[in-house]
């Protein structure tokens, strides 16, 4: 069988850090007083100086999990994949989100469709306690099939309270929450996976009463107990786990991580493993692989996050590298 990866469905995540690198080598333009930029771009939200308080901003999509949305003609989730991208990057350096803006490409106007992004958009500001207050929604006939959806968000912290993962030392722990299943990424390989088997997303995937498609569409979690949590634990750092997967832990801290008891993945990532023929790295350095989120946080201070939340501790920091039981991530 052969071994799928994320490079063979088209997404090349190291071609993509360079073509990131790239751009921010060109875009070094700065504000000076009010308005200033505070972190360098390539955080999970950039910061932006108004005095005591710090303005951070997000902006992400739902990617190409929308063909699957259009393909089961369900639409009512992806609004929430949208807020959650947006949100959780937020809540990832400590910011309290506010408000949102969605762009909506379409193809060709469809209330229908519409109105179904609309009620994930709308739930997923109430779970995130912000508000919608304004959007484009562009026909696009010659650059859209079917529609995109993405968003900008913004919130605020106190400058002095920002969580940027510099606190990050060897000694701390690492908890885990939960995903919700595969969230908003990974899913050019996903669908590559059930295009190439014997199955369509309207099956039933084996040992589950819920079809593949109704499993991938399962709409993103979005965390915002990280709030309540850095108010009463010393939280070094905080990691919003998406595209690259692991991987994504090099982005808070250049000291290591030694994950020894991860979460378990939802049954869906081990039949798209399956059936794709997937190395264990490689869905690693792929998908959430069932923890969504990770606090970094000195161990006296685990307990306190244990209670607060359904996570677990997973690992700890180290000197250097990512490490999962005996698999070494690069």
């Amino acid at each position: 069988m052969k071994r799928l990866t994320y490079a063979d469905s088209g997404v090349d995540i190291r071609a993509e850090e360079r073509a990131i690198s790239a751009m921010k080598r060109v875009m070094t333009g700065r504000r000076k007083g009010i308005g200033a930029p505070i972190t360098d771009i390539g955080h999970y939200a950039g910061l932006i100086d108004m005095g005591e308080y710090a303005l951070a901003m997000t902006t992400d999509g739902v990617g190409s999990k929308v063909l699957i949305a259009n393909a089961m003609k369900k639409w009512d989730t992806v609004g929430i994949d949208c807020m959650a991208m947006n949100v959780n990057d937020l809540l990832a350096i400590g910011a309290e989100p506010l408000a949102f803006v969605d762009y909506l490409a379409l193809e060709r106007i469809d209330p229908e469709m519409t109105a179904a992004i609309a009620i994930g958009l709308e739930r997923g500001a109430q779970i995130a306690n912000l508000s919608i207050v304004g959007g484009e929604t562009a026909s696009l006939p010659e650059i859209i099939r079917g529609f995109d959806l993405a968003g900008t968000c913004i919130g605020m912290i106190k400058k002095e309270e920002v969580i940027t993962g510099e606190k990050i030392k060897k000694g701390d722990v690492v908890v885990g929450l939960p995903s919700s299943g595969l969230h908003s990424n990974g899913f050019s390989l996903a669908r590559k996976i059930v295009a190439e088997s014997s199955y369509t997303y309207f099956d039933k995937m084996p040992g589950s009463e819920k079809t593949i498609g109704e499993l991938l569409l399962e709409p993103t979690r979005i965390y915002m107990e990280a709030l309540e949590v850095i108010r009463k634990a010393d939280v070094h750092g905080m990691a919003h786990i998406t595209g690259s997967g692991l991987l994504k832990l090099h982005r808070i801290s250049g000291f290591g991580f030694e994950i020894f008891d991860p979460l378990e993945p939802q049954p869906i990532f081990r039949f798209l493993q399956e059936e794709g023929g997937v190395a264990e790295d490689e869905m690693y350095r792929t998908f959430n692989m069932g923890m969504g989120w990770v606090f970094v946080l000195p161990e006296d201070d685990a307990d306190t996050v244990l209670k607060m939340t359904d996570g677990k501790v997973v690992g700890e920091i180290v000197d250097e590298g990512l490490r999962l039981g005996d698999m070494e991530l690069k």
